[in-house]
């Protein structure tokens, strides 16, 4: 199944279980900068759309609040990002890679990661 498409806010939501793990929505809406912190029934609105995605889900209950927990990896959503990105380009990534690289947001330690991954994919391709 693939990944859910997810808002900045459901990532930045994301982002906040993935680096302190399972967390109420308190918590999560105090991970965000007090100077544009959502309000906390955005959040909640938010995480209980998210749950509905399959992103997260209640852990817990401990009182009157529910703890919930990434269902999602990181890795996965990223994917998703990715994919959708490329899509807007009709599946071509040349666009995008040449931004990165006119942008200097593509290092030369990218680049040679990349290569060690493209031989990688084409020795196991050749393997198969």
């Amino acid at each position: 199944m693939p990944a859910p498409k997810l808002s900045r806010l459901e990532f930045q939501i994301m982002e906040s279980l993935w680096a302190k793990g399972d967390s109420s929505i308190r918590e999560i809406q105090e991970s965000f900068p007090a100077k544009r912190r959502p309000a906390y029934t955005t959040i909640q609105t938010t995480v209980y759309r998210m749950e509905d995605k399959g992103a997260v889900r209640r852990l817990k209950k401990v009182g009157n609040f529910h703890i919930f927990t990434a269902s999602l990896t990181r890795d996965a959503a990223q994917r998703r990002l990715i994919d959708d990105l490329l899509d807007l380009f009709g599946g071509r990534s040349q666009p995008v890679m040449a931004h990165l690289v006119e942008s200097g947001k593509l290092s030369l330690q990218d680049v040679k990661e990349a290569e060690k991954a493209l031989r990688e994919l084409s020795r196991k391709e050749t393997q198969s």
